[in-house]
């Protein structure tokens, strides 16, 4: 029997649609945008904020930092492939679950490795021990950064030697609790560019943390399912590399959601209906989640164009889109212009909306600059 039939314009056609890039499709719900991604990258702050305004229908900086600082309704935690993310409540469950405890295993046994070389006579007491005082401290007086941890914590501020490097011993269990989910990244010290975060006692921050245990099968199912709902169809291989997983989790995971086979990936089993296609066009910052979502990527990206768009470690920089497929890339000027550069012909109606896009992302901008943590390889002649 044939496989059901899912050529490479319906999948963009998905694409438009579920990851908001068409008007009809963008919404002024910050975490709703982020539910239908799974999740932004946060590695670079810019990303969550621009992520989340390409697909609002009236885009507002403020409205994502209510999300994030005030609402509370986005977490900020680290999960898969040791990435940093922002998630709503439910995916950040998932994601934990899923793939930030092995990774929270693997830090805490580096700790114990690293302090036992630093002579620390007794690494599991140590850590213990600055664990309870530093949740004591955000307990009583709230979010702060690490620098101001260390302040008041001064008998934590010890070496731990590191590969020629010697950061302090509040700095590194902090980083360990943020793995455990026992403390979140709340507000930057400084403006929404910013990623030096406050830490915050994750039950403090939001009621009940990340909250109760799953089973790692069962939150790796629901991450999956997640994932393919924003990305199916999806290979196997794309799931395990966007989730930093063994083939053997991706494989139970896939199984456990009776995802089914299409001549472009697997898909949910009731998610085989065709998308109609909407015309659309947007400018998406560097690591965004649409860019970023698979492996293979031949679907959405013309392979001639990758090296001139992504670095040698596959990071996407920021990338203008026309109908569901990448066409070129973009930067921020020193003036704040918005300089564009298409790689294909998209025609003079396409163009005008491009240069449209990018008009309205100088005006929301403003007088903020930035620069781009992963820049693109055309980067640098765009900014010359």
């Amino acid at each position: 029997m044939a496989l059901p039939s899912i050529p490479a314009d319906r999948r963009r056609a998905r694409l438009v649609a579920r990851h908001r890039l068409a008007p009809a499709t963008r919404t002024d719900d910050v975490p709703r945008i982020v539910d239908d991604l799974v999740g932004l990258h946060s590695t670079d702050p810019v990303t969550v904020y621009l992520s989340a305004a390409a697909r609002m229908a009236h885009p507002d900086l403020g409205a994502v930092e209510r999300a994030l600082y005030e609402d509370r309704s986005l977490l900020r935690h680290h999960a898969m492939r040791r990435t940093l993310w922002v998630f709503g409540p439910h995916h950040a469950r998932l994601a934990h679950h899923a793939a930030t405890v092995d990774v929270a295993a693997v830090q805490r046994r580096n700790l114990h490795k690293q302090l036992t070389a630093g002579g620390y006579a007794d690494p599991d007491a140590t850590v213990a021990d600055a664990r309870d005082r530093i949740r004591e401290l955000l307990l009583a007086e709230g979010p702060l950064p690490a620098r101001e941890i260390g302040l008041r914590l001064p008998e934590l501020t010890t070496p731990v030697p590191i590969e020629g490097t010697t950061p302090s011993l509040h700095s590194r269990v902090l980083l360990v609790m943020g793995f455990d989910g026992e403390v979140l990244r709340a507000r930057p010290t400084g403006t929404w560019i910013n990623g030096q975060y406050r830490w915050a006692a994750a039950d403090a921050w939001v009621p009940g943390g990340l909250g109760e245990p799953l089973p790692k099968r069962e939150a790796a199912a629901g991450l999956a399912r997640a994932y393919l709902r924003a990305f199916g169809p999806a290979t196997r291989d794309d799931l395990k590399w966007w989730a930093g997983w063994t083939v053997a989790t991706a494989k139970a995971a896939l199984a456990d959601v009776g995802a089914v086979e299409t001549d472009a990936g697997l898909v949910l089993p009731d998610d085989l209906d065709a998308v109609e296609p909407q015309p659309s066009v947007a400018l998406l910052p560097g690591l965004d989640p649409t860019t970023m979502g698979w492996k293979q990527r031949d679907h959405y990206l013309d392979p001639a164009l990758t090296p001139h768009l992504f670095d040698r470690n596959g990071n996407g920089g920021p990338t203008v889109w026309v109908d569901g497929a990448i066409v070129g890339g973009w930067v921020q000027r020193k003036d704040g212009t918005i300089a564009l550069k298409l790689l294909a012909d998209v025609g003079a109606e396409a163009r005008a909306q491009v240069d449209a896009a990018a008009h309205a992302l100088e005006t929301l901008l403003g007088e903020v600059r930035f620069t781009v943590r992963f820049p693109a390889p055309m980067a640098a002649e765009l900014l010359a």
